[in-house]
């Protein structure tokens, strides 16, 4: 049974990309396909996602970069959708790219459901105030990466454990040990194991 939806971003997640990693790793994870990850149009990856949440209700949505803001377009415009919650990992700012734009500007209304944003501090694709005013606007919970740069290939992210480990924490699935995380995570009262 699907648990975890992974979101890609701007041309997909490539096979050493931790979001690759994880759903080879995972048989409850599946990445949700796009019909173009290089000419990405908000309607398209938007309906991808909604059918996706329909056929696997109650999943976590794990969104990288520019699926991190589809899936927020996604929750301000169908707050319906019913999800288990979102782990948005390095959102990218859509205007930084003619390919992005169109999926800005960004929603900046509170979200129904919970989320966490992780962000670097040196994101080339959005700056980390900019990343921690959106979770203040989206009323979700925020993790501060160091310095990560986009938490992709390029700097570093093959395998991502720690992310698997968010995800386990915040969202247990049934008959699991909550794994040990030690990242903070602002407005929680402990970043360690939840019991």
């Amino acid at each position: 049974m699907i648990k975890t939806l992974l979101i890609p971003g701007l041309d997909g997640s490539p096979a050493a990309h931790w979001q690759h990693w994880w759903a080879a790793t995972d048989p409850t994870a599946k990445i949700v396909e796009q019909y173009s990850w290089s000419k990405p149009s908000p309607e398209a990856w938007l309906t991808e996602i909604a059918a996706a949440t329909l056929i696997y209700p109650d999943s976590v949505l794990v969104g990288h970069s520019l699926g991190a803001i589809a899936i927020v377009r996604l929750l301000s415009s169908w707050p319906q959708i019913k999800i288990a919650g979102a782990l948005l990992v390095a959102p990218a700012e859509p205007s930084k790219s003619a390919r992005t734009a169109s999926f800005g500007p960004i929603p900046k209304r509170p979200l129904h459901d919970k989320v966490i944003v992780a962000a670097s501090r040196n994101d080339p694709w959005m700056d980390q105030k900019q990343a921690r005013s959106l979770a203040d606007s989206w009323k979700a919970d925020f993790i501060d990466m160091g310095d990560a740069g986009h938490i992709n290939i390029a700097s570093g992210y093959g395998p991502w454990a720690q992310g698997k480990a968010l995800r386990e924490q915040h969202w247990p699935q049934k008959g699991t040990a909550r794994p040990r995380v030690f990242l903070p995570v602002d407005r929680a009262p402990k970043a360690v194991e939840i019991r």
